[in-house]
């Protein structure tokens, strides 16, 4: 894979301050990934990308009933990652990318959340999915979050996104964010999404969630 977008510094320490002002309902998604995984029989779950842990940590009183492997290539997030889940010795967490993971190791779920709007659709998001489709159980379940959208209609959900950000974010503040995501993320349309998907090996994605330009799909591979 030709670009890995890492978060290192500033991003890397003020990220739970990020995704809490910028991602509505944030919270409330990853409350409920626990929930989407209850009928998963073998309790041995992927979390690509897993940054700072906050996925895994919604588990709860349930989190001791998972084998979690928590892959993410920033070394700083992944240290928010152990500073948060060291109690717990059935969660590893790996300073790795997907594709550097053994093959021969396959897991019951996995999760991809806020991650494929970093790659570009020229082969980089394909290879990610293949690698996780790879390493997965026949009917595994996956569970995917991210900025998804034609051009016109996630410009129209741009400006209800800055109708809900707090107050204590300036104008200037949303106007270079809204810039960055119309410029510099890696978006593509859920049509796209799908097609990318059902390339890599999974079912058609059933869309459940949709807060602002944050969008959750649920799907299987085949």
């Amino acid at each position: 894979m030709s670009k890995i977008e890492i978060f290192e510094g500033d991003r890397a320490g003020n990220y739970e301050n990020f995704v809490d002002t910028w991602i509505p309902n944030y919270r409330y998604f990853m409350s409920i990934v626990p929930q989407l995984l209850n009928d998963v029989d073998e309790k041995n779950l992927l979390v690509a990308g897993c940054g700072t842990g906050n996925e895994i940590l919604e588990f709860g009183e349930e989190l001791s009933s998972w084998n979690i492997t928590g892959v993410d290539p920033s070394i700083e997030m992944l240290n928010q990652a152990k500073e948060k889940l060291k109690a717990y010795p059935n969660v590893k967490l790996i300073n790795s990318r997907i594709d550097q993971l053994p093959e021969d190791v396959y897991f019951s779920a996995a999760t991809l959340l806020l991650v494929l709007h970093f790659l570009p659709d020229n082969g980089n998001k394909l290879s990610l999915l293949k690698d996780i489709q790879k390493r997965l159980k026949p009917n595994a379940t996956f569970v995917i979050l991210d900025i998804t959208g034609e051009r016109q209609p996630l410009e129209n959900n741009l400006k209800i996104l800055k109708k809900l950000l707090p107050d204590s974010v300036d104008e200037a503040q949303k106007q270079m964010r809204v810039n960055r995501i119309l410029t510099e993320l890696e978006i593509i349309s859920e049509n796209r999404l799908s097609e990318l998907l059902r390339e890599a090996g999974f079912e058609e994605p059933t869309r459940f969630f949709q807060s602002s330009i944050y969008v959750g799909w649920i799907t299987r591979k085949k």
